[in-house]
C-alpha cells in the first residue's frame, strides 16, 4: 500500500478515534448547559415575578465541533486529542444570553456567580473595556456542578452576556469579516468600530429612558390617593 494511503488511514483511524471520545465527553458538556440555562429561566422567571420585568430576552446555546477545538489547539501549539481540549479549552460548551439593556447584563451575571455551587474561573469585561474593532459583550467562565452515574463532575461552561444592539453588531461583523478571506479594508473597519460607538450610545441611552420610565412608575406607586 502506497505511504500517502497509509496515511490518509492513519489520520482517519485517529479522527474516529477523536470522534469516539469526544462522546464520551459530550453528554457532561451538554448536561453542563442544561444545568445554567435552567438556573438562568428560573432567574428570569423569579425577577418578573418579584419586579414585573424580565432581564433576559433570550438565552442560546452551542458546543464546538471536534474540528473546532483541534484548530484551536493548533493555533495554541497544544497537543491535538480530546482529552487536551477538555484540560486546556474553556468554551467547548458556550452559551450567550441576550438582555435588553446593559443594566440587565450586570444583575443576570450578579445572580447567576453569587450561587454557591458555581466557581467563577474567568471573566473578561469587554462592555467597559471593549475591544479594539469595538466589540463589546460581558465574557464568564464558570466551573458548574454536573451529577452523572459515576458521580459528581464539574464542566466549564463559557457564558457570554450582552445587549441586543450589541448581538446585532457582533453577529453582523463576524459575518462580514468572514466573507473577507483576504482581510476587511481599513475603511471598512474603521466604519464597523463607528457603528460599534453608535450602539453603545444607543444602548446608553436606551438605558436612560429605560431609568425614567421606572422612576416615575415608582412615583406613581408611592403617590397619595
Amino acid at each position: 500500500m502506497p505511504d500517502s494511503q497509509q496515511q490518509m488511514l492513519q489520520m482517519s483511524g485517529e479522527f474516529q478515534r477523536m470522534v469516539d471520545e469526544f462522546f464520551e465527553v459530550q453528554c457532561r458538556y451538554q448536561a453542563a448547559i442544561r444545568q445554567v440555562r435552567t438556573r438562568l429561566e428560573i432567574l428570569d422567571d423569579e425577577y418578573r415575578f418579584r419586579h414585573e420585568a424580565n432581564p433576559i430576552h433570550s438565552i442560546q446555546s452551542r458546543m464546538k465541533t471536534i474540528q473546532s477545538m483541534m484548530d484551536k489547539l493548533r493555533r495554541r501549539g497544544q497537543q491535538l486529542s480530546v482529552r487536551s481540549a477538555v484540560e486546556n479549552l474553556y468554551d467547548i460548551a458556550g452559551m450567550r444570553v441576550i438582555c435588553s439593556y446593559i443594566e440587565d447584563i450586570y444583575t443576570v451575571a450578579d445572580a447567576l456567580t453569587s450561587q454557591n455551587d458555581i466557581r467563577v474561573i474567568r471573566v473578561r469585561d469587554y462592555i467597559k473595556s471593549p475591544k479594539p474593532n469595538g466589540y463589546r459583550s460581558l465574557h464568564l467562565v464558570l466551573e458548574v456542578p454536573v451529577f452523572l452515574t459515576e458521580g459528581r463532575v464539574t464542566v466549564p461552561v463559557e457564558v457570554q452576556i450582552r445587549t441586543i444592539a450589541m448581538d446585532f453588531w457582533a453577529t453582523l461583523e463576524h459575518d462580514l469579516r468572514y466573507k473577507v478571506p483576504v482581510g476587511v479594508p481599513q475603511e471598512i473597519s474603521d466604519e464597523l468600530q463607528q457603528t460599534a460607538q453608535d450602539i453603545t450610545r444607543l444602548d446608553e441611552r436606551m438605558q436612560r429612558i429605560h431609568d425614567r420610565v421606572d422612576a416615575l412608575i415608582r412615583a406613581q406607586e408611592h403617590r397619595p390617593d
